[in-house]
């Protein structure tokens, strides 16, 4: 493999996978502003599900590189990591699910995308 084909390689999974956590840090706020109708009830969900910016940098980090290292099933053990995770506080404190499940399939589907655009462009270089 040449270097050029190396340097290619090496840029995706770099620009993969920033873009994966920094988009993904505004996208999913801005999901979840236009998400939540009631500011009293999206205080306390926030309060709830304290550490949730650090676990969504995290988890996207996570699925992308999985998505671009050719290994799909990788995202099935972050949600399970992640779903597991957050239970007890979840169980505890319904009125916070709803901003998990929008701000985790936001989180998801955006780190997904440029997983899979990622591997697809590593396939064709």
């Amino acid at each position: 493999m040449s270097f050029a084909a190396v340097a290619a390689d090496v840029a995706v999974w770099v620009v993969g996978l920033a873009a994966s956590v920094g988009g993904g840090a505004g996208l999913v706020p801005w999901v979840l502003r236009h998400a939540e109708r009631e500011p009293q009830v999206a205080a306390e969900a926030v309060a709830v599900l304290r550490g949730g910016t650090w676990i969504g940098l995290l988890e996207r980090l996570c699925v992308t590189g999985s998505l671009l290292a050719g290994y799909p099933e990788g995202v099935a053990v972050v949600v399970a990591v992640k779903g597991l995770g957050r239970f007890p506080e979840l169980r505890e404190h319904p009125v916070a699910s709803e901003r998990f499940v929008v701000g985790t399939l936001a989180s998801l589907a955006w780190s997904a995308a440029l997983g899979i655009a990622g591997h697809t462009l590593l396939g064709a270089l």
